[in-house]
């Protein structure tokens, strides 16, 4: 029976502490989630991390000490984001491969982002993409609109395969700058696709969440939920637990008869190291 890879992506850089005492942003915090996240379905965790004032950060000592917990504590596919914040400078942001993660996030150029501008210019995607190569990491290319996707056909036909030669995308909807996360532009952009991906997952932010879902589910795609992306479950619905998202996107992906993949079957569809 086919299977649906579930990513949780738990925190982000985007929400604050203090206006969401449920988002896990200390190591502890952290851990838990993915353990509980874990036994809900989840199989591969995107993770950014917080610093002692649940400020985002990308301190490479915090950032090593996660992927080592994570690790421990679960068989998990630990994914670490090179987006960070959007004022991070380039050379920290490129350091994130120094922690040494199974996979990384590689988004495909600048997009606006809210009131922000997140800045990925080809230079610096290029020169990651070739860290990647050359570190044995396993990129996922985040595409926030079809741009992106046009960018990622002349990555992989400049710059050849990824390694492991697999090519996993996650199309980022509905985020204020971005693609709408509707059915339609799901469809658009993964007909869009290089012929050349081997899987592709779709995230709906916020009040897109189930609309993305659902489309992505029935094109044969894959979901990444967590409250990096969406806070509530339903209007008036906080969420209160990243396991509660995971949990819906697996009774979902079930009821589509394509149930949760394992850990260690997410690592032969990634080609990750094992």
């Amino acid at each position: 029976m086919a299977s649906t890879l579930i990513t949780v992506a738990p925190t982000g850089a985007e929400t604050a502490k203090a206006d969401c005492p449920a988002l896990p942003t200390t190591l502890d915090e952290l851990v838990e989630t993915a353990k509980r996240c874990e036994a809900a379905g989840a199989a591969m965790i995107h993770i950014h991390i917080r610093d002692g004032e649940h400020k985002p950060t990308l301190d490479l000592g915090r950032l090593t000490e996660t992927v080592a917990a994570v690790r421990e504590n679960t068989a998990l596919i630990v994914q670490l984001s090179t987006g960070g914040a959007v004022t991070d400078p380039y050379d920290h942001r490129l350091r994130v491969l120094d922690a040494v993660p199974d996979s990384c996030s590689l988004t495909m150029g600048t997009v606006n982002f809210g009131d922000d501008v997140f800045m990925n210019p080809w230079p610096f995607v290029t020169q990651l993409y070739q860290l990647t190569q050359e570190r044995e990491v396993v990129p996922e290319f985040e595409l926030f609109d079809l741009g992106h996707v046009a960018a990622l056909h002349r990555l992989l036909g400049t710059y050849g395969l990824p390694y492991g030669e697999r090519v996993h995308c996650d199309l980022v909807m509905g985020v204020p700058g971005g693609m709408p996360g509707t059915a339609d532009a799901l469809v658009a952009a993964v007909n869009a696709l290089p012929d050349a991906v081997t899987s592709w997952s779709a995230t709906g932010i916020g009040r897109t969440a189930i609309t993305v879902a659902l489309a992505a589910l029935s094109k044969g795609g894959n979901l990444r939920v967590g409250m990096e992306d969406t806070l509530t479950l339903a209007k008036g619905q906080p969420v209160t637990h990243n396991a509660e998202l995971v949990e819906r996107a697996a009774t979902l992906a079930t009821l589509a008869q394509r149930p949760p993949m394992s850990p260690d079957e997410a690592r032969s569809l990634l080609n990750v190291k094992r």
